[in-house]
């Protein structure tokens, strides 16, 4: 099982995933030790500014243009660690420092994982 969490909220339980970009504003990187970061699962530079130049008009749009991001190598490869990580674990927390997670890149992430 995939659980989202905010960043600003986790408190070590399981082995965890920081997915997002860049990293969480007023997170120390001692905090999150033994967190595996993989920024090649978020939506790239790009892609996150260009949504957050106007995000309720551009959002359905957004998710096409980060799917066929996901579809290219480097990310396909970052999604196939994160579902052996999930097999080894059971489960595991992918943490994001997005506001609105049904919003942001997290629920199209998660449907690409579970196919």
């Amino acid at each position: 099982m995939y659980s989202v969490q905010r960043v600003y909220t986790y408190q070590h339980q399981q082995p965890a995933v920081l997915i997002d970009r860049l990293w969480p504003r007023g997170i120390s990187k001692a905090r999150l030790n033994g967190v595996e970061w993989m920024k090649t699962v978020a939506p790239s530079s790009q892609l996150r500014q260009w949504l957050h130049q106007s995000p309720a008009s551009r959002y359905s749009e957004f998710c096409q243009l980060y799917q066929q991001e996901l579809y290219q190598p480097q990310q396909q490869q970052a999604l196939q660690t994160l579902q052996q990580q999930h097999q080894q674990h059971q489960q595991l927390w992918l943490l994001t420092a997005a506001k609105d997670i049904t919003h942001s890149h997290i629920p199209i992430l998660l449907a690409q994982l579970q196919t």
